[in-house]
């Protein structure tokens, strides 16, 4: 089923609903030729973010991620629907070498929040999992070279899913699971073809801490800064 929990996970930087500068500022990190199909995969996750967002019926819900995975595995074989993110994905994503199929795992990742009806440690794992795909395919668009994508993915999506829970004990089991895999992915070096992808892990980690800064705060612009000059 939708969980009830659920606020609004995944809509904090989505085009035309949240203004978002730190977001703006990191994608800045991306190579320029590279930079819209970074956009167009986090508009992938913006989509499949606001699909949980406005649906209450499973049966609805999974029908809508269905016709979203079949969608993404089509680009493989078929030129794109009238489908803005779809279309941005074909255009900026496909033509570096990633495929519609390497993307579906991002789609299995956001069901679990339609499938689960008590979001417990493993589901939430197979959540992060799935979910963080997206900074492994974003990574091959980049350029990664030996990023602990995975680590920082999986982070991430968890991150963002804590601040959206409304049920401390899932808060609290998505925070745990998150920090570990947030700080390990923040004790390596980022190489730079994929400090977008570190940037966007560190502030998933500041938004963890105990009494986080409000996003914008200078502090927290200046680590995300010093992430970009030296990949720490």
């Amino acid at each position: 089923m939708v969980n009830a929990g659920l606020k609004t996970v995944g809509t904090r930087g989505v085009t035309g609903l949240v203004e978002d500068p730190e977001r703006d500022l990191v994608l800045t990190y991306a190579r320029a030729d590279r930079r819209p199909g970074l956009v167009a995969l986090l508009a992938l996750d913006d989509a499949l973010a606001k699909l949980l967002r406005t649906t209450r019926e499973p049966a609805l819900g999974q029908m809508r991620l269905a016709w979203w995975r079949e969608a993404l595995e089509k680009l493989d074989h078929a030129p794109a629907p009238a489908e803005p993110v779809l279309k941005a994905l074909e255009a900026e994503v496909l033509r570096h070498g990633i495929t519609g199929a390497a993307l579906v795992p991002i789609v299995h990742g956001w069901e679990v929040l339609i499938e689960e009806e008590r979001l417990d440690a493993d589901a939430m794992r197979r959540f992060g999992e799935g979910r963080g795909q997206l900074f492994t395919a974003a990574g091959a668009l980049l350029g990664s070279k030996g990023d602990p994508l995975a680590l920082a993915g999986q982070g991430w999506a968890l991150a963002d899913l804590a601040g959206n829970l409304e049920a401390e004990e899932e808060r609290v089991i998505a925070r745990d699971l998150a920090r570990p895999l947030l700080e390990g992915a923040a004790g390596m070096r980022w190489s730079r073809p994929a400090r977008a992808l570190g940037a966007l892990a560190h502030r998933a980690r500041l938004d963890l801490a105990e009494a986080p800064k409000a996003a914008g705060a200078p502090s927290r612009v200046g680590r995300l800064l010093w992430h970009r000059l030296t990949g720490r």
